[in-house]
């Protein structure tokens, strides 16, 4: 009989470490869980914050309008000029099409000799004005380009 209540004994005493293990789990679990929510808390503000920090940001280079512009139609026009690929980037389509179609039919009439000066004509333009985009300050090309329409140098 002394054996059982031993085994009981020990059995009850097993079982209530269990139940303080498995409280002291469920205690550190609940820390953690609480850790975890602050955590995101926390990476969810930063996460708006630069959201609007960039969405302010966007909307002040959208709002300026020139410069991500200048720099793409300046770039094109000094590597592409011939082809007017400024010009279409800029919304000048009758222009990009006046310098496409000269260098298409320059290389058509290049082996005749008098092509190669009509091919190289579109491409001096094209890389001049690349170089005025370039140099104009971001709100000077926005007026004179974008707002004012000026089509040609």
């Amino acid at each position: 009989m002394s054996d059982e209540k031993n085994l009981s004994d020990d059995l009850n005493d097993m079982l209530g470490d269990a139940k303080e293990g498995a409280k002291k789990a469920a205690d550190k679990a609940g820390e953690f869980a609480e850790d975890a929510k602050e955590k995101a808390k926390k990476l969810a503000e930063e996460a708006k914050e630069t959201a609007s920090e960039f969405t302010d940001s966007a909307k002040e280079t959208f709002a300026s309008g020139g410069e991500n512009k200048k720099i793409l139609a300046g770039i094109l026009g000094i590597l592409f000029g011939g082809l007017g690929v400024h010009k279409f980037i800029l919304g000048y389509n009758k222009e990009g099409g006046i310098l496409l179609g000269a260098t298409l039919i320059g290389i058509l009439l290049s082996c005749v000799g008098v092509g190669l000066l009509i091919v190289w004509v579109p491409g001096v333009v094209g890389f001049i004005e690349g170089i005025i985009y370039l140099t104009k300050s971001d709100e000077e090309f926005y007026n004179t380009y974008q707002v004012g329409k000026k089509p040609w140098f």
